[in-house]
């Protein structure tokens, strides 16, 4: 179980986040939806500790996340990954090497700058890759890759970190439709297939209402919806995203049912 516990961050004279209180079961896939400015991305940076809360704490499994330093910090990180909007890759790095960063609490920041990665940490490495189709890419450089490509290796990077909880920052905002649905269908299998917890934020509602158990609603720093897709009807939709409601309603496109969930391999 994650708590957030009436978590605030002022920034100056501005509320990013105004005394959210939020609780999210182990293994839920959870859509943090509303329009831009609306708090998520800064949200999930505290909870992740990227960026530190003004008021409030985050407590998981009993652990009091706020009061984490050190060692400490780094093993709820390695617990909590993290997929960013811009993949946060290392370009000149190829792709196997970049999947192994997700390694780094697992084996000593001095064996990975040696690049002293043992048989079993190259087999979770590739075994991840191969559950998203792009272990043929292994060797190449990340920077040579696509951005749906790329989206994928950051995803693995965090599989391979063996996490609890997987926090996505819109990580299908430069992607066309395309890369948007297997980068989605990636996130679910993990969810679905490992039971690992994922909070998601997304600006696409059709999107979070395809691929979310459940759906918490931001505006100006607070949460003004928490309940099921079904429960978002439209009038609630309009009344959160405001004037850009058009842009996340308009069409709702279904998306595919993603594929089934893929060997277990290394992870299991």
């Amino acid at each position: 179980m994650l708590t957030i516990d009436k978590i605030s961050r002022r920034f100056g004279a501005k509320t990013a986040v105004d005394d959210v209180s939020l609780e999210v079961a182990r293994g839920a896939f959870v859509g943090i939806i509303g329009r831009s400015g609306a708090g998520k991305s800064t949200l999930l940076r505290m909870v992740n500790r990227l960026q530190e809360p003004s008021a409030g704490r985050i407590v998981c499994d009993g652990q009091d996340v706020t009061g984490l330093t050190g060692q400490a910090l780094r093993d709820w990180r390695q617990s909590c990954a993290m997929i960013f909007q811009q993949f946060n890759l290392v370009g000149r790095l190829d792709v196997l090497t970049n999947v192994l960063m997700g390694r780094l609490n697992h084996v000593g920041q001095a064996r990975s700058l040696l690049k002293l990665w043992s048989e079993e940490d190259k087999a979770v490495a590739l075994s991840a890759l191969e559950q998203f189709d792009i272990a043929s890419l292994a060797a190449q450089r990340a920077e040579s890759l696509s951005g749906g490509q790329q989206q994928r290796v950051a995803i693995a990077r965090a599989l391979v970190q063996e996490p609890k909880i997987i926090l996505a920052d819109e990580p299908i905002a430069s992607l066309d439709p395309r890369n948007t649905r297997i980068v989605m269908d990636a996130l679910q299998r993990i969810n679905r297939h490992y039971g690992i917890t994922v909070i998601c934020n997304l600006h696409s509602l059709d999107l979070a209402k395809s691929y979310c158990d459940r759906l918490v609603g931001m505006a100006q720093g607070r949460i003004v919806f928490d309940g099921t897709p079904a429960a978002l009807t439209d009038d609630a939709a309009r009344e959160l995203y405001g004037i850009e409601a058009g842009d996340v309603l308009d069409g709702h496109t279904p998306v595919p049912a993603p594929a089934p969930g893929l060997p277990t391999a290394a992870f299991a």
